[in-house]
C-alpha cells in the first residue's frame, strides 16, 4: 500500500482517520510517499497523541516484518540526507521501483516536477501556511454543517476546480510525470504531492501509462492498495468499520525493533553517533 501527504505536526492532518485505516490492514509492503511529517510547519507545542499513534503504527508494521519504504517529499525534505539508509525493514529512498505482475512500477513523491518548488520555495512555503489556515476554517464550517445535519464541503477542492490555473497545473503535472515514466520504460507511475487522488490511463508518445496518485490525509483520506494483481484507490469514510485493537506498547515495540536491527545490521554497533550528529549539523 502507498500513502502520502499526511502532514503530521499540523492541525490539518487527519491522523485519527489514518490510524483507523492502518489498524484495519496488514500490508506486506508499505510505501510512505512523502510529506508524512510536515517539517516546514512543525512546532514542538503541537504534537497530539493521535499523531504519535501513526508513528507507533508504522513501528508496529516494522516489528511484524512489513517492508517499509520512506520516500521523502518537500515538506519532510530533511529526511533526504538519510537516503540510502537501511535499518532492518525500514529503507529511506528517493524512489521505489517495483516489479508487479510483470510490469515495472515507479514510485516517487513528485515535487521534483513542481516548478514552484524548484524556483520559488518561499512562495511554496507561504502557500503551505495559507492552506493550513484554509483547512482550519473549513473544519469549523464543517463542524457546524454536521450539527445541522448537512454534508461536509471542501473549500480547497472547490477552489482547485474553479481556478483554471490550478486545473491546468494538475493536468500538466500528470502529463509530464506520465511521459517521463514512459521514457524510462515504466508502465505504471505513482506520485503524491499535489493532493489529488487519481487512477487513470494517460496518452503518451509511445502509447499509454497508468498514472496513480495516493492523494492525501488532510481532505481526501485516500491510499493506494495493490492486492491480487491489481491496484485500487482506497477512499476512507468516517463511517468505515475500525476494529478494536490494543494500542501498541512503546517499550515492547522498541525491544522488538532493537533485536531485529541488531540481528540484521551488526555493523550499526560500530557507528559513532556523535560524529554523525556533528556531520549532520555542519551540512
Amino acid at each position: 500500500m502507498v500513502i502520502s501527504d499526511v502532514h503530521l505536526g499540523t492541525s490539518a492532518s487527519n491522523a485519527k482517520a489514518l490510524d483507523s485505516y492502518l489498524k484495519s490492514i496488514k500490508p506486506e509492503i508499505l510505501i510512505l510517499n512523502g510529506d508524512i511529517i510536515d517539517i516546514w510547519q512543525f512546532k514542538k507545542k503541537y504534537w497530539p497523541a493521535s499523531h504519535m499513534k501513526i508513528i507507533k503504527r508504522i513501528f508496529t508494521f516494522l516489528s511484524k516484518k512489513t517492508k517499509v519504504y520512506y520516500v521523502p517529499g518537500n515538506h519532510d525534505e530533511t529526511v533526504r540526507r538519510f537516503v540510502g539508509t537501511q535499518l532492518g525493514n525500514l529503507s529511506v529512498q528517493n524512489k521505489v521501483v517495483l516489479e508487479l505482475g510483470g510490469e515495472k512500477v515507479w514510485v516517487f513523491h513528485g515535487d521534483a516536477f513542481d516548478v514552484t518548488m524548484q524556483h520559488s520555495r518561499w512562495l511554496a512555503k507561504l502557500g503551505a501556511v495559507g492552506f493550513d489556515l484554509l483547512i482550519l476554517l473549513n473544519s469549523a464550517v464543517n463542524f457546524i454543517l454536521l450539527r445541522l445535519g448537512k454534508q461536509r464541503i471542501s473549500f480547497a477542492t472547490r477552489i482547485k476546480k474553479s481556478v483554471k490555473k490550478a486545473v491546468s497545473f494538475v493536468n500538466s503535472f500528470e502529463d509530464t510525470v506520465a511521459q517521463i515514466a514512459s521514457d524510462k520504460g515504466f508502465s505504471t507511475v505513482i506520485c503524491g504531492h499535489i493532493h489529488q487522488p487519481a487512477d487513470k490511463l494517460i496518452q503518451v508518445k509511445n502509447g499509454h501509462v497508468r498514472y496513480l496518485n495516493s492523494g492525501d490525509w488532510i481532505e481526501n483520506l485516500t491510499a493506494l492498495e495493490y492486492n491480487d494483481g491489481e491496484w485500487t484507490l482506497y477512499k476512507h469514510c468516517e463511517e468505515d468499520f475500525s476494529p478494536e485493537e490494543e494500542e501498541p506498547d512503546s517499550a515492547e515495540l522498541f525491544n522488538v525493533l532493537k533485536n531485529e536491527l541488531l540481528e540484521k545490521n551488526e555493523t550499526l554497533l560500530k557507528i559513532d553517533f556523535e560524529s554523525t550528529l556533528r556531520y549532520s549539523g555542519n551540512r
